[in-house]
């Protein structure tokens, strides 16, 4: 089984090996990794406000949690990379 990325549309699919080896040139190979990312729901933890959070805190909060969730897993393995350099 081979995991494939269309680059036209982004849509992540998960065929055998002859499909994979006879796709058109739209489809990439990427890792299986991607592919789970894709399927499995991310975990979110929740949260609790106390009434002194401002509400700039709050806003930057939402921001990283919509830039994690966006962030594949190639480009999480790179900033750990770059983290422990």
């Amino acid at each position: 089984m081979k995991c494939l990325k269309s680059s036209k549309t982004g849509n992540i699919i998960r065929v055998s090996d002859r499909e994979a080896y006879n796709a058109t040139s739209e489809w990439k190979f990427i890792p299986k990794s991607e592919w789970k990312a894709d399927r499995r729901p991310v975990k979110k933890e929740e949260v609790k406000y106390s009434d002194e959070v401002n509400e700039s805190a709050m806003v930057s909060l939402r921001t990283a949690v919509a830039y994690q969730e966006e962030q594949t897993i190639a480009e999480k393995q790179l900033s750990k990379k770059k983290k422990n350099k």
